[in-house]
């Protein structure tokens, strides 16, 4: 919803000129009463709802018009609680802020126009608006498919970071309780295991949230820039743990192949500076 919001806030005036001159090149609406509204139902793939209120006593004076169904039940109430809110512009039109609509349950903006002693309004679902002005990339059975497939891979990857977390606090503890000897092993290769862990853990709850429970459908990299980097991160740290525990090893038992920790401390090295200019180019403002 927030992002819905932003969008139509940065494209409102052009969204609304672009209903405002629809409108009024259709000419008198009342007319396509008669017709149930199906032509700006036809016209407009995001119109969801049209009813018309007497200008004069403020009682609703038609049924809900849908686009597949008819609802009676709504004519003669009173709406005069809509009318504290009507500021009308040019050519007798006005519109809504974005709500939740009480009849549709869906986020909407509503266009009202004045049509003799009538006020019709018109009930735009701002999603379908959305993405057929191209402003968001949406499309309802990929998305559906794409949703599912995320899902599934991103609580497989929890369940396997769970797993990855259990098996070396598992590793850790018998270890000791067993008796064996102490070995810088024991400590590290749990705390290496649990840091990818945290890393695989930390990228399946990013993908779930933007990819399952609050998707993103504006055009924006900041979202794949910040997992990338997080992940990144992650490793970062998880492959330092490890030239550290080489070290500790080589140190121990043979120098000679000291070379080999040098190899893999400049490996990380050269991740972390790969990554800072990442992070540079990519905070960087564009030059226009």
């Amino acid at each position: 919803m927030k992002e819905y919001l932003n969008i139509y806030e940065n494209h409102k005036d052009k969204i609304e000129d672009f209903i405002h001159e629809s409108l009024i090149n259709i000419g008198e609406l009342k007319k396509l009463e008669k017709g149930n509204y199906k032509v700006l139902f036809s016209l407009f793939p995001s119109l969801e709802l049209v009813y018309s209120v007497d200008k004069n006593n403020q009682v609703q004076t038609s049924p809900n018009y849908y686009r597949y169904k008819l609802d009676e039940s709504a004519q003669d109430h009173d709406r005069s609680y809509l009318f504290s809110k009507l500021h009308f512009k040019q050519d007798d039109i006005a519109f809504s802020s974005v709500y939740v609509s009480s009849a549709t349950r869906n986020n909407c903006i509503t266009a009202t126009v004045k049509d003799g002693d009538s006020i019709i309004f018109l009930d735009f679902n701002i999603e379908i608006l959305l993405e057929k002005l191209n402003l968001i990339e949406f499309n309802k059975p990929f998305h559906t498919v794409t949703k599912a497939f995320y899902a599934l891979a991103g609580f497989s990857m929890g369940f396997l970071s769970l797993f990855i977390i259990l098996y070396a606090m598992y590793e850790f503890v018998t270890h000791f309780l067993l008796g064996h000897d102490f070995a810088l092993d024991a400590i590290f290769k749990p705390v290496i295991a649990l840091t990818l862990g945290i890393a695989i853990f930390d990228l399946a709850k990013t993908i779930l949230e933007q990819e399952v429970f609050f998707k993103s459908y504006s055009q924006d990299s900041r979202v794949e820039t910040k997992m990338i980097t997080k992940f990144l991160i992650t490793i970062i740290i998880a492959l330092s743990i490890e030239a550290l525990m080489v070290v500790f090893k080589i140190a121990l038992k043979d120098y000679d192949k000291m070379v080999n920790a040098l190899y893999l401390i400049s490996g990380v090295s050269l991740i972390i500076i790969a990554l800072s200019l990442f992070i540079y180019l990519t905070k960087r403002p564009s030059k226009k």
